[in-house]
């Protein structure tokens, strides 16, 4: 499992060869009738068996690789579902005896070794889940890109161009903003887009006689590839009071979001926008409940809302958001518009909030973590209990980024503005039994 351009079909690939193994690629994208995966009857006309059958005889033996591609992808309508269909293709009890319409017997699967590719678990149903073992691919940092474009994309594309090493020459400056300013992705498909449309700008220049070497850099790169595509808004924001930056997850890996907060005039209303599911506003009126209940601790006057309006805003309109893990977000956009002070430059965070200001730990730390090194985070807030997910993030980006762990909302509050912001609540003495 992994987001989109990854390497997912190229790895099954790889794994057929160091096998030794004949390997056969099959896409289950769109697939809705069960029978592609059984076979038809033979009662029907233009009856054949099914794919899984249709494969193993092209490749001429049994015990091939098969990657049943986008199984996320799989449908369900009248003409039955293929995920159960799957079920006892992937269960290895019981696919020595895969049973197929249009042979009439069973068939023996056991030698066979089946790979899934899936760009998201949810879609999957849960029996199907069951039978395989979940690999987690996650996107590449920029210096893995930088790698990638430099042995493999780019000779790629210079020989399939047509032009020799004399012709064309691209520093590792133009690749790094290519990577930082033309492209925003998990995976390198993107990349290997831009790469392909600078040589062909090479390749015109040659096809129209030109003679001299031409060296792309990152200044002279908008003159092949056009103005700047993706610009980074995270110091404009890190400045203004009100503003708190987030980690979120995506199909296509991580990415940065913005929560923004205002205060007008009002009567007590709270309004959210930016396409927010239900847990995310969920989250906003738990965290302006928390604030509320510990106003005095945190400095702030205790009647801030009594004749105001609150409005909480994600960027990115158009773009549907849910899931509990920007509840800190909002606490400290909150905090930030109600104390008038910015959080710390250069600062994101993560992580579900309680009424009794806990934060829980969520997922998809590694893939956060990636997004906001990508972002030049410098400084990231987690989970206590996320702590131990960091050995999955590069050394090379653990390096560079400051993690704060912490358990409760207070903790986070101080790493995002200071020690000495939230004022501690003296301990009670209980009172003595009799």
């Amino acid at each position: 499992m992994g987001p989109p351009g990854v390497g997912k079909t190229s790895l099954g690939k790889s794994i057929a060869r160091a096998l030794g193994r004949r390997f056969h690629r099959l896409s289950l994208g769109g697939v809705r009738d069960e029978a592609e995966i059984r076979g038809h009857r033979r009662t029907y006309v233009g009856a054949l068996p099914g794919r899984i059958i249709q494969g193993i005889r092209r490749v001429g033996t049994r015990n091939p690789l098969f990657m049943l591609d986008e199984v996320d992808k799989l449908g369900i309508d009248f003409r039955g579902d293929p995920a159960s269909a799957l079920l006892e293709v992937l269960d290895p009890e019981q696919n020595h005896s895969f049973s197929d319409h249009y042979l009439g017997v069973t068939f023996d699967l056991s030698s066979v070794m089946f790979i899934t590719t899936a760009n998201l678990l949810d879609p999957v149903p849960p029996a199907l889940k069951d039978r395989v073992e979940v690999i987690t691919l996650p996107g590449y940092t920029h210096e893995d890109k930088l790698g990638i474009a430099k042995k493999h994309l780019l000779p790629k594309q210079v020989a399939e161009h047509g032009l020799g090493r004399g012709q064309v020459r691209i520093l590792d400056s133009a690749l790094k903003k290519i990577i930082s300013s033309y492209t925003r992705e998990a995976g390198v498909r993107n990349l290997e887009r831009e790469i392909a449309a600078l040589c062909r700008k090479v390749a015109k220049y040659v096809a129209e006689g030109g003679k001299e070497k031409q060296t792309i850099r990152a200044s002279n790169l908008d003159q092949y590839l056009g103005p700047v595509k993706f610009y980074s808004e995270l110091a404009d924001h890190s400045k203004q009071p009100g503003v708190a930056t987030g980690m979120a997850w995506t199909a296509s890996g991580g990415e940065i979001l913005f929560v923004e907060s205002t205060r007008m005039p009002g009567n007590k209303e709270l309004t959210l926008t930016g396409q927010l599911g239900d847990v995310m506003k969920e989250s906003a009126r738990a965290a302006l409940s928390y604030i509320r209940s510990h106003a005095a601790q945190i400095g702030i006057d205790e009647d801030f809302f009594k004749k105001a309006d609150i409005h909480i805003h994600v960027p990115a309109g158009a773009i549907p958001k849910d899931g509990p893990s920007a509840g800190i977000t909002m606490v400290m956009s909150l905090i930030s518009l109600l104390t008038v002070r910015p959080t710390r430059m250069k600062l994101a965070m993560t992580g579900e909030i309680t009424l009794r200001g806990r934060v829980l730990p969520v997922g998809g730390i590694k893939e956060k973590v990636l997004a906001a090194h990508r972002a030049g985070i410098k400084i990231v807030i987690i989970p206590a209990k996320n702590e131990k997910d960091l050995e999955d993030v590069p050394p090379e980006v653990r390096k560079r980024i400051e993690f704060v762990a912490v358990d409760t909302i207070d903790d986070a509050v101080e790493a995002a503005f200071g020690q000495g912001i939230v004022k501690k609540q003296k301990n009670r003495k209980p009172p003595r039994g009799r």
